[in-house]
């Protein structure tokens, strides 16, 4: 009976994580400009912002069942988008946090 209110009450959590991990990417690749996408030889900020809703909305409807494969899917793309895009887009627009106390690495 303890183990398994202890997996749903894990489980609830991993889903609320995921959550919140497509919702960060989407309010970041909301506030970013659309030719910095092409600047940093990306795909379009309609492209990001149409997978990343989507991501989204699969993660609030799974959000119960993250090892879902839709959720997975969801997580999937957000993580593209925060690994992969989100620096690309920072360093295009100046903001690429690769410099030291000193000046760039």
């Amino acid at each position: 009976m303890f183990l398994s209110g202890a997996q749903s009450s894990v489980l609830l959590l991993l889903g609320l994580a995921a959550l919140g991990l497509e919702i960060w990417a989407l309010v970041d690749a909301l506030r970013q400009r659309p030719d910095a996408y092409l600047a940093a030889g990306k795909r379009t900020k309609q492209f990001w912002t149409i997978v990343l809703v989507v991501a989204a909305l699969l993660g609030f409807v799974t959000f119960r069942n993250p090892l879902n494969l839709f959720s997975l899917i969801a997580v999937v793309g957000a993580a593209i988008y925060l690994t992969d895009v989100r620096p690309a887009l920072r360093q295009v627009s100046g903001r690429g946090g690769t410099a030291g106390p000193y000046g760039p690495w």
